[in-house]
């Protein structure tokens, strides 16, 4: 099996820890917060409080399932709208009372079905763009596993973008790359050499500013690590002031 194909099956492994599983194993005292207020609550979007290091963090996740009933509960990880707009709702809660976000994004990207383009799929997605690009609290995004399209995007404006070394991070899926350019999926390992997809590769793009070590670690030391350096990232951030932190955040998109 090439590198690249290795890379692709282990972010996508069921077996991975879920963005609720690092709230739980991160955060202490994690309470779990639904709904958007507006429509339904999207179980593919966990959302809710705990605290690092004593301080109220803000947490919000794309969830996947770890069996396939409890994927078709979180819909394999693939957002609604009111997934997107519970997310926002709970950065602007976060906003108000000062707290910071941490995102945990794996997701082949957002749902396309017709109900969810009835919904506002697009601007849904859109708006967390523009919203998280002028919140006025730290903001740090973790690709856990998948990180694919705008359904992963629309989390991960932030000051800091870091990556699980083995997840992957691209515009689209190598399958639909492969399909749109050459009109034959089974040329997806090809497509995903291109694109440019795995973290050390991103890393060396400054898409992302840090690559979480997996290798000869287990899944709890991971996130034992991940906690610590959350807790040293997130005193660097608040240590900014709040014109610094956002011209930081928006010179480092466009820079793109």
């Amino acid at each position: 099996m090439s590198k690249i194909a290795q890379t692709i099956r282990q972010a996508r492994d069921q077996a991975r820890l879920t963005a609720l599983d690092y709230a739980n194993l991160v955060l202490d005292d994690f309470v779990e917060l639904h709904g958007d207020r507006n429509f339904r609550d999207d179980g593919a979007v966990i959302g809710g409080i705990g605290h690092l290091a004593g301080q109220p963090i803000t947490v919000i996740g794309i969830q996947k399932g770890k069996n396939l009933q409890d994927n078709l509960k979180r819909n394999f990880g693939q957002p609604h709208p009111e997934g997107y707009r519970k997310a926002l709702r709970l950065m602007k809660q976060a906003e108000k009372f000062g707290r910071p976000v941490i995102t945990f994004i794996n997701t082949a990207g957002a749902y396309p079905g017709v109900g969810a383009e009835e919904r506002g799929q697009g601007e849904a997605i859109a708006r967390n763009l523009m919203e998280m690009s002028d919140l006025k609290v730290p903001i740090i995004a973790i690709i856990i596993g998948e990180g694919g399209s705008g359904g992963a995007l629309a989390l991960a404006v932030a000051d800091r973008v870091w990556m699980l070394e083995h997840s992957m991070y691209a515009v689209l899926s190598p399958e639909g790359f492969a399909s749109i350019l050459w009109k034959d999926g089974s040329r997806a390992m090809e497509a995903a050499e291109l694109m440019k997809i795995t973290s050390y590769e991103l890393l060396e793009l400054e898409v992302v500013d840090k690559v979480i070590q997996e290798t000869g670690k287990s899944s709890k030391e991971v996130a034992a690590f991940l906690r610590q350096a959350l807790i040293t990232e997130l005193a660097d951030l608040q240590g900014l002031s709040l014109a610094d932190l956002l011209e930081n955040r928006y010179q480092r998109f466009r820079k793109y």
